[in-house]
């Protein structure tokens, strides 16, 4: 039986005959956007078969005839009919290269006549800010749709219905796309994609019915989905989100189940928008049902450890109301516990039994634990300055031990901890080693951060004259895991030039060694303390010590010089006393610290629960010129609400006094006159030729060791160093920031993680306290100073910055009495604060 040729190639035959003497066949296509290439005249193919003698491919511009002929299902020497030529065009055609495609006859060879696709030229998109344009160029490589790719108007459509649909899925209903295609010459498009992704639909109203136990602000409590509120400007739980919704009834089944409620279902869900496609309107119908409780439980299978010890990670016991979380909870501490000695892939079946009648379920835990597993590599990518080395010492779980997903845990915070790698971003991945069934490799992906900075200044002021400064920062030096400080600055108030060095794997033990040295000269007037200069140097040497996992222990030793210029009638009075009750300006220490810590915090960076806290004892060793020591507890912990919120508490105590006998002289005085009125001090002290004698005695902390508070790193929205006791010169009334013994500064403070979707910075809101006082017996809560605000913090390329905005809440006005005399001197207050290089 003769097979009827398609309508459609008879039609296109049929016209091609009237039009030219030529015989042609077209498969269906979309319209050519240019005309084909005119053909030459070719004869008519008969409907009976002929032998190719040849085969040629006319109008290509950029694909080569070799290619095309790949695809041809004809080569020369064959016989084709009209059949093996409808077979030839459909194969062209579904390369997706042309557009138009003809075929003749001329004589004995066949000719093809085709039309390229055009390539694109350029692709762009504008106004898209829900989803990234990254993201969408990925999607769009994915489907074909790039720049030098062949262009297919299908492929078009295809985008343009799978970006309505993903803007659907994130409630916005009223997004419209609109590509447009240009042509140029050489058979090139350039493709433009408008998105106007309009504005999400809001969810105004969420009803459930059918819950007579729990009420409806009881159910969705915990739902991501939310009606209109105060809050949603920020949380943005009124966007209406099919993705949302389905965890918010996955939600809602699990807030039953973990009740008891075992025949809980939802029986509707209708979601309803607005004739305007700006509101939601959501509506569940539920039947809650009877209260389960469990009747027994058993563990089954191979348990490896004694049942006993299996028994214990089970949180659900006979009587209890059977709860799906306990369960899960249950099944979670097996599979770890089994994990943690090696068995990577173990796995608890509850299987429940329920017995409706009586309302009760019992349960058996069958535990398969499938192979031991032992890890036969441990690789690290990401990782482009920071050595392996390096994160391999940080590595609790080892090559050729057996599997511990608890020593892996491990060893993810502390590759976190380091500060070298972006906040959340270590990754660990499980592959099995192909061809074993007990072995495995563990991957660990890190995307690396900035771990230092560098700073270069040149400017120049009237007051300051040309300031210089230079400052190389580097917590993982060249890779190497070392800390690395150089710092040299200058200018007319300031030299300084320091040097420091941490290795924090000295020993492979853990533990570490490093160096400070420094040389200092600088006014202290000009960091908003009291009126003096100093000249000081130092080198010290410290010790770090591991004690546990989060423990550690560090000792300091070192020997410093500090020689401090006071004068009187610009300077305090009380540094002035003290000076002179050592009877010389430069004061010799051999220092030493203990200090012992702990951290548990995730993550170095950006913290989000854990704690860290260091107690430390600072003292000058006997020999000093003063003779003191130093008390200081500070301590910080991150609570995370939940994941849109952190919370943050710290607070710092710091405590500081002389030991030994007080240091007492006696200092003659001439009279001042009017010329000089300040009193002259003369050496030696000659009694029977003073105009009078005081006493100083030296006491307490040295004044140049002194806590001081207010700044962008205590108390925000004060000035830095200002709060605390002041004092004024001698035959003057300006009261100047001396600092005390005594410091107590807090803080509360809320980060919002999601404010801004950036690894490298965070926005909070703030309240901060705190003061310093001149000693144990001055502290008084009412003299507490507290703050409230907001802060940016940015990890910028050149090092942490740190912006933030307080108002005060408790401060001191400036209070005079009625002569218009100064009684109480007000606080300085600084609500904008700016910060670089400091630690976040």
């Amino acid at each position: 039986m003769t097979r009827m040729p398609d309508r459609r190639l008879l039609a296109l035959a049929l016209a091609a005959a009237i039009a030219t003497p030529a015989w042609a066949q077209t498969a269906p296509s979309e319209p050519a956007a240019t005309a084909p290439a005119a053909l030459p005249a070719l004869a008519p193919a008969s409907a009976s078969s002929f032998t190719v003698s040849d085969i040629r491919v006319d109008g290509l511009q950029r694909i080569g005839a070799g290619t095309v002929f790949t695809y041809l299902p004809i080569e020369r020497g064959d016989t084709v009919d009209q059949n093996r030529l409808s077979d030839a065009i459909r194969a062209l055609y579904r390369t997706g290269f042309f557009e138009d495609i003809q075929v003749g006859r001329q004589g004995d060879i066949l000719v093809f006549s085709v039309t390229e696709r055009p390539a694109i030229n350029r692709l762009t998109l504008t106004g898209n800010k829900d989803i990234k344009t990254e993201d969408l160029t990925r999607g769009l490589n994915d489907i074909g749709l790039s720049e030098g790719e062949t262009f297919d108007r299908l492929d078009l459509d295809r985008v343009t219905q799978e970006l309505v649909r993903q803007y659907n899925n994130r409630g916005k209903y009223n997004v419209k796309i609109e590509p447009t295609v240009s042509r140029l010459d050489r058979n090139r498009v350039d493709i433009a994609i408008a998105i106007d992704e309009g504005k999400a639909a809001k969810i105004r109203h969420i009803n459930i019915i059918g819950n007579e136990i729990y009420d409806l602000d009881t159910l969705t409590d915990n739902w991501e989905s939310g009606e209109s509120n105060w809050l949603s400007w920020y949380r943005r739980d009124d966007q209406y989100s099919r993705e949302k919704l389905e965890g918010d009834r996955e939600k809602l089944h699990n807030f039953y189940l973990d009740r008891g409620y075992i025949d809980f279902s939802e029986d509707s869900i209708q979601v309803a928008i607005s004739p305007d496609k700006t509101d939601m309107f959501i509506t569940a119908g539920i039947t809650e049902g009877e209260i389960y409780k469990v009747s027994d439980v058993q563990i089954t299978g191979n348990t490896v450890l004694p049942k006993e010890e299996i028994q214990s990670r089970v949180f659900v016991n006979e009587g209890q109301v059977f709860s799906r979380a306990l369960l899960e909870l249950s099944s979670d501490a097996i599979t770890a516990t089994l994990g943690n000695i090696g068995y990577a892939f173990a796995q608890v079946n509850p299987i429940p039994e329920v017995d409706r009648e009586n309302r009760t379920v019992a349960i058996n835990l069958q535990v398969v634990p499938g192979p031991r597993v032992n890890v036969r590599r441990i690789q690290f990518r990401g990782n482009t300055r920071t050595a392996d080395e390096v994160m391999r010492r940080e590595m609790r779980q080892f090559e050729n031990a057996w599997y511990s997903q608890a020593a892996i845990d491990r060893s993810k915070v502390r590759l976190q901890r380091l500060g070298y790698f972006e906040s959340g971003s270590v990754n660990v991945e499980t592959q099995p080693v192909p061809g074993t069934s007990d072995q495995v490799d563990v991957i660990f992906s890190v995307t690396e951060t900035t771990s230092g900075s560098f700073v270069f200044g040149l400017g120049y002021s009237q007051l300051a004259g040309v300031t210089t400064s230079v400052q190389l920062s580097q917590n993982n030096f060249l890779g190497s895991g070392n800390r690395v400080s150089v710092e040299a600055q200058r200018n007319v108030y300031l030299q300084r030039y320091s040097f420091s060095f941490m290795n924090p794997y000295f020993t492979d033990g853990g533990m570490s060694l490093g160096y400070n040295l420094w040389w200092r000269e600088f006014d202290n007037s000009e960091f908003n303390t009291a009126q003096y200069s100093s000249t000081s140097a130092a080198g010290q040497a410290i010790l770090g010590i591991p004690l546990t996992e989060n423990d550690s222990f560090s000792l300091l030793f070192g020997a410093d010089r500090n020689q401090i210029y006071a004068w009187r009638g610009s300077s305090p009075e009380s540094i002035v006393d003290y000076i002179d009750a050592f009877g010389s300006r430069t004061f010799h220490a051999w220092r030493s610290e203990l200090a012992w810590a702990r951290d548990t915090r995730n993550d170095y960076l950006q913290p989000t629960r854990g704690t860290f806290q260091r107690v430390s004892l600072e003292t000058t060793l006997p020999g000093s010129t003063a003779e003191f020591y130093k008390l200081n507890y500070e301590i910080s912990r991150y609570w995370p609400i939940n994941r849109a919120l952190v919370l943050n508490t710290r607070a710092e105590i710091g405590y500081g006094d002389s030991y030994g006998d007080d240091v007492v002289r006696n200092i003659c005085y001439t009279v001042p006159t009017e010329d000089n009125p300040t009193p002259v001090p003369t050496d030696p002290c000659l009694p029977d030729s003073a105009d009078y004698i005081k006493t100083v005695t030296a006491t307490g902390l040295p004044f140049y060791e002194n806590f001081y508070a207010g700044g962008a790193r205590s108390v925000r929205g004060f000035r830095d160093n200002t709060l605390g006791p002041r004092e004024t010169a001698f035959a003057s009334s300006y009261l100047q920031p001396i600092g005390g013994a005594v410091k107590t500064v807090g803080s509360i403070e809320m980060f919002f993680p999601q404010l801004i979707k950036s690894p490298a910075a965070r926005i909070s809101a703030f309240v901060d306290f705190g003061n310093v006082y001149k000693d144990i017996d001055s502290w008084d809560a009412k003299e507490l100073r507290a703050s409230a605000g907001v802060a940016l913090m940015w990890r910028a390329p050149v090092g942490p910055i740190s912006i933030s905005y307080a108002y005060p809440l408790r401060k001191q006005d400036e209070v005079r009495g009625g002569a218009g005399d100064l009684i109480k001197a007000g606080d300085e207050v600084e609500r904008l604060q700016f910060t670089f290089g400091g630690a976040f």
